[in-house]
């Protein structure tokens, strides 16, 4: 179940080059202005349906349902900075759901912040994305001083090697994803690979979710089809500490 209270985006780094919402060649190119969703949207978690055959009202979302935020746009841009504080207040009326997004934007995490966040609500997860060292080593430090109830970090698109072990501790999960789409850049297997035993080093569970379109092992580049990447990198059989289901999703 996906959650879209804003939408609209622009580069923050050089991993959002060839984004694939937003990128040259994606359907939403060039929709850079930030648009607050119609009511229907952004109130969605607590909007009820009346079920007349039953005679009961029930929430569009039922309890227990993941969510993910706004994988259309980045829940800390600026832009959004007044809306947000409203989307925290959603998020909190709504316990029984856990709400999930990515940023790359991890710098504006104090930015509308709620004063009641504490050690972070119980219902609220947030990955930090990275793409090579220099964005690692901005984002990382930060992400690890903030109190998040959970965190994972997310490697997407790899564009080199990272080394991520500094900022390990306290991480539930760390993914990898090559870059997908015409101009993708390469991902290395050895890079992959790097990543993955630090995580088994640090005793934190890793997940290579995709090869991306260009993808080099063992010395040779191949062009891996989209629609197999996921497959491809499962078949490598490489993630650890994650249950079947995760790895299947």
């Amino acid at each position: 179940m996906g959650w879209e209270p804003w939408t609209g985006c622009y580069s923050a780094s050089d991993g959002c080059t060839y984004c694939y919402y937003y990128g040259p060649y994606s359907k939403r190119c060039g929709q850079n202005t930030i648009t607050r969703a119609d009511d229907s949207e952004f109130y969605k978690p607590l909007a009820t349906v009346y079920m007349p055959r039953k005679k009961i009202t029930k929430q569009v979302i039922e309890s227990g349902k993941s969510v993910g935020v706004c994988f259309a746009t980045d829940f800390f841009i600026a832009e959004a900075d007044e809306w947000r504080k409203e989307a925290w207040g959603i998020m909190k009326q709504r316990s029984d759901l856990t709400f999930a997004f990515l940023t790359k934007r991890i710098d504006r995490f104090l930015v509308s912040l709620p004063d009641d966040w504490g050690d972070g609500y119980d219902n609220v997860e947030i990955g930090c994305t990275v793409e090579n060292q220099e964005m690692a080593d901005y984002r990382l430090p930060l992400y690890v001083s903030y109190p998040i109830k959970k965190k994972w970090i997310v490697c997407s698109p790899l564009l080199s090697h990272i080394d991520l072990s500094p900022y390990l501790q306290g991480m539930d999960c760390v993914n990898v994803h090559g870059e997908s789409g015409r101009d993708a850049r390469e991902c290395d297997y050895d890079w992959v690979l790097d990543i993955r035993d630090q995580c088994i080093q640090a005793g934190i569970p890793f997940r290579f979710g995709g090869t991306g379109s260009h993808f080099r092992q063992d010395g040779v580049l191949r062009n891996v089809n989209p629609y197999i990447q996921k497959r491809t990198a499962r078949e490598m059989n490489i993630n650890t500490g994650v249950s079947s289901e995760e790895e299947t999703e």
